[in-house]
């Protein structure tokens, strides 16, 4: 089964795009860690015990006020009242070196138990025999989970005016301020492309999104067809018939996108001491 990591930035297109990719032609099943991160943070889960610890002493509105309508004061399960995520958002994301120690904490709750629920999703996609699986992550350079990716998509815009525009337009309660941490929080996305091409052709797919839906479809299609060309079905069929081939397959495509990451690392390195 072959695993496309989905990545971006905010206010890039990546939700559009794994909305086209869920939807025929291409049919795939979409395993949303942004969805995963809401789950294990409900009231009444561990992350969310975790968060209302850290946070809630110094964060008062930290949680939906119970007076709002048709809120009752417990939430749904009668365990505890939702998170308030614009006022944690405004805890952590930006670049003051408190707000960095607070999403550190917050990932630090909310990644490993997303990394679990994605791995049983997974799994269960494996046993129900499907060619193909998309990892929406926001992070996925980040947190590292490329390595377990045998192909990544980057969606991205060339213009950083672009990716403002939009996110604005589509979070008017944002200030500027805050639309440029939100920004800055998810890296550059520029640098998020060159990454992924790195990773050679059908190993790593730029869909680049500065125009409209219609230009965005046809740079889904151009994608798909490179993955394809790199990774037809019957050989996906293939590894699924013989699970021992999958798995050293697998070990080896982890080990190559591990030696990937090294390089890219080093080469950053090297560029930033010539600044």
């Amino acid at each position: 089964m072959l695993l496309i990591g989905l990545t971006g930035s905010i206010a890039t297109g990546k939700s559009t795009v794994s909305s086209l990719l869920s939807q025929p032609p291409y049919s795939l099943t979409i395993i949303d860690a942004d969805l995963l991160a809401r789950k294990v943070v409900e009231p009444g889960t561990p992350g969310y015990r975790a968060i209302v610890s850290y946070f809630g002493p110094s964060t008062p509105d930290l949680l939906v006020p119970s007076s709002e309508p048709d809120m009752p004061e417990h939430g749904p399960n009668g365990v505890g009242r939702p998170l308030n995520r614009p006022a944690l958002g405004r805890r952590v994301f930006g670049d003051d070196e408190q707000r960095r120690k607070d999403r550190a904490v917050l990932n630090g709750i909310v990644h490993p138990a997303v990394r679990r629920e994605m791995f049983k999703a997974v799994v269960r996609s494996y046993f129900r025999g499907e060619r193909a699986v998309v990892l929406d992550v926001p992070l996925l350079f980040e947190s590292r989970l490329d390595r377990f990716c045998g192909t990544v998509l980057v969606v991205a815009v060339r213009d950083p005016e672009v990716q403002m525009e939009r996110l604005r337009k589509r979070d008017p309660h944002l200030s500027v301020e805050d639309a440029e941490n939100r920004v800055r929080s998810q890296g550059d996305v520029r640098e998020k492309a060159r990454r992924c091409e790195a990773r050679g052709a059908g190993r790593g797919v730029v869909i680049w999104n500065d125009g409209g839906r219609e230009e965005l479809a046809a740079e889904v299609r151009r994608a798909m067809e490179e993955i394809e060309r790199h990774s037809p079905k019957w050989w996906s069929w293939l590894l699924w018939a013989c699970p021992p081939a999958a798995m050293v397959l697998a070990a080896w495509g982890f080990w190559r996108n591990t030696r990937i990451n090294k390089a890219w690392e080093e080469q950053e390195l090297r560029e930033r001491a010539k600044l």
